[in-house]
């Protein structure tokens, strides 16, 4: 099974929106959280995780770091994310590397972000989409309990 490819997303981070996929941004770390111990509920094993604080001169946005990423990356410093995602955390937007995301130095460094902008401030309502089943064995599906004898 395949999945139909979509094209790399430049963007700034002015320009992010909820659920956005395969995005390269160019930011600087502005700053990095006090690391954390969590749980993974995919695979049971612990994990380290910051929240940092990335950004351009369009605005700032928060990127969470897992394990050794915490210590590879340096504040001050301009990285460039391909490949990059973007989810809702709570409400709130947050900027992804992910499995198959990419992070490098960049060659040209961003001078001053704009911490005026934060775009992890604003609350997003979030409702998944509802998933309609194709059991076609009636209402109530194939664990009924009800008595079918009576009539109403």
């Amino acid at each position: 099974m395949s999945y139909p490819s979509t094209e790399p997303i430049e963007a700034t981070v002015e320009q992010l929106r909820p659920r956005m996929k395969n995005l390269t941004v160019t930011f600087k770390l502005v700053e990095i959280g006090e690391p954390r111990d969590v749980k993974s509920r995919a695979d049971g094993e612990e994990h380290r995780i910051a929240d940092a604080v990335v950004g351009d001169s369009t605005g700032v946005v928060v990127m969470p770091l897992w394990d050794q990423s915490i210590d590879e990356m340096q504040v001050g410093q301009t990285y460039v994310l391909k490949n990059g995602y973007t989810t809702l955390f709570k409400g709130y937007l947050r900027l992804n590397i992910g499995r198959y995301g990419e992070v490098s130095g960049s060659e040209t460094p961003i001078e001053e972000v704009n911490m005026e902008n934060n775009m992890s401030d604003e609350y997003h309502e979030y409702r998944r989409p509802r998933r309609f089943s194709s059991d076609r064995r009636g209402r109530y599906g194939r664990n009924d309990r009800r008595d079918r004898s009576r009539r109403y």
